[in-house]
């Protein structure tokens, strides 16, 4: 079979042919962890089977990660790309990441599951580190006369609450917090980029961005590329590259199109699962806000 095989490669359609080295590409952009019922945000859930199909495909020489994200979620980030080291030590298969418009905060944690991070010049990449906020109205309702009663069981259960004054103990806990996590970040990028930082590490962790050229000579990045010319490049022009997507109903993942709503539950549902939707999408648009985007 396989003499034959031989025989009749030059005579299949390139997509039938034995041999063709492929490298199957899985995109991740988006926000990390924001999700609705109307918009699933970039989380563990929602690549596994994308990753886990990716690392699975024959011939396959390695794994690109197409990744465009301004971060979001620490978790959510740390556990995508824990669950791309597993799947490539399982394999024993390279990684390659490529970074399109944005890899920053939590989407750079991810970039750093490749064994190599290709970006282009016009990037934005880095903002290793850690952000939270909210608002305080306090003033505004005291002016409209209004009292806040909130009871609770546990001292600490009610903390930054943006309808009382900030209580300083309560910031110096939240800071204390975000200080493990942006520690945490900074040995996992030392970790996988190891002495190809070049960067002083008071501008390389202090939650600074950059654009492509300047990561590269911070070590940040290895090089500036496209997915397209650099696996052509490295496995040649017959390179097969299969988007690796999951698909839902309809052929989107956008669970919800096509349901018709009857009675005034569905469209309860319907309506509170817009408004959240709105909601997550304004918090995302605050993020990639941040680099300009």
């Amino acid at each position: 079979m396989a003499n034959i095989s031989e025989f009749l490669s030059p005579y299949l359609p390139q997509r039938f042919r034995s041999g063709l080295p492929v490298v199957p590409v899985v995109r991740l952009t988006g926000t990390i962890g924001f999700s609705t019922p109307l918009k699933p945000g970039l989380s563990l859930a929602s690549v596994t089977r994308s990753l886990d199909a990716a690392f699975k495909v024959k011939r396959a020489k390695a794994v690109a990660l197409a990744i465009n994200s301004p971060g979001g979620s620490p978790v959510q980030s740390h556990l995508i790309f824990k669950r791309i080291r597993e799947l490539a030590g399982e394999h024993k298969l390279p990684v390659i990441s490529f970074i399109e418009d944005v890899g920053a905060s939590g989407g750079y944690m991810i970039a750093c599951a490749g064994d190599e991070i290709i970006c282009d010049a016009s990037s934005i990449v880095g903002s290793i580190g850690v952000v939270g906020g909210t608002f305080g109205f306090d003033k505004a309702i005291e002016k409209l006369g209004i009292e806040r009663r909130i009871y609770t069981s546990g001292e600490r259960k009610v903390t930054l609450d943006p309808f009382l004054p900030e209580n300083p103990e309560d910031v110096a806990r939240l800071k204390a917090i975000q200080k493990d996590i942006h520690e945490g970040f900074i040995a996992l990028v030392k970790e996988r980029r190891g002495t190809r930082l070049r960067g002083p590490e008071s501008a390389l962790f202090s939650g600074e961005y950059w654009a492509g050229n300047k990561s590269v000579e911070y070590g940040l990045a290895d090089r500036i590329g496209d997915l397209r010319s650099v696996l052509r490049e490295r496995f040649g022009d017959k390179v097969k590259t299969p988007l690796i997507a999951e698909k839902g109903w309809f052929g989107r993942r956008l669970p919800g199109i096509g349901l018709r709503l009857e009675g005034t539950g569905m469209q309860s549902m319907f309506a509170a699962g817009l408004a959240d939707d709105i909601i997550s999408t304004l918090e995302a648009r605050s993020i990639w806000a941040r680099y300009g985007l």
